[in-house]
C-alpha cells in the first residue's frame, strides 16, 4: 500500500465490480491504440483461477475514492510468476504508480516463491517497456503464443 504518493494498491477480487472496470478499462485503452483494435481472445488469455491466492493475485490501483489502475501475477509450476494485464489510468500517469505496482507484483511473486517473474507487451507499449528496462527487465525469447506481444522480458528475484 502506497497512501503517501496518493494512491493505494491492494488485492481484490479479479471477479468484482471494481476488478472488472478497471480491466474494461484496461480493454478500451488498448482497443483504442492498437492500430486494428484489441480482442481480449487472441492475447493468451489466462482463467481468472490463476489470479486467487496462491496461485496468483490480482491488485487494484485507487486514488481518490477512484479506481485508476490494476495489475495480476500468476504462477507457474516452472518456479516463474508471470505479470498480466498491468494498466495505470492515464490521470494517475507519471505519479509513480507504475513502478509501485510493478514492486508489488514483484512482492507478491516473492511470496509465492517465484525464482523470476515474466511478462509480455506490444510494440506499442512504450511507456511500458521503458518502464519495465528500467526495472530491471530483460529482453527474452518469446515464451507464449501472445497475438500482440512484441517484447517479452524475465527479471530473476534475489
Amino acid at each position: 500500500m502506497t497512501r503517501e504518493a496518493g494512491f493505494t494498491i491492494e488485492p481484490e477480487p479479479i471477479d468484482s465490480l471494481e476488478a472488472q472496470g478497471a480491466l474494461s478499462s484496461y480493454v478500451a485503452e488498448l482497443e483504442e491504440r492498437f492500430p486494428d483494435g484489441f480482442d481480449t481472445s487472441r492475447a493468451a488469455p489466462p482463467a481468472k483461477t490463476n489470479f486467487v491466492p496462491p496461485a496468483g493475485v490480482f491488485l487494484l490501483v485507487r486514488s481518490g475514492g477512484a479506481v485508476l489502475g490494476c495489475g495480476a501475477l500468476r504462477t507457474d509450476s516452472d518456479g516463474a510468476g508471470e505479470i498480466r494485464r498491468m494498466w495505470i489510468s492515464p490521470a494517475l500517469r507519471g505519479r509513480g504508480a507504475g513502478r509501485a505496482l510493478l514492486a508489488e507484483l514483484e512482492a507478491h511473486a516473492r511470496r509465492y516463491r517465484c525464482d523470476r517473474i515474466r511478462l509480455d507487451t506490444a510494440a506499442e507499449l512504450h511507456e511500458a517497456r521503458a518502464l519495465y528496462a528500467s526495472a530491471g527487465y530483460a529482453e527474452v525469447q518469446a515464451y507464449n503464443d501472445n497475438a500482440y506481444a512484441a517484447h517479452w522480458f524475465e527479471k530473476r528475484l534475489v
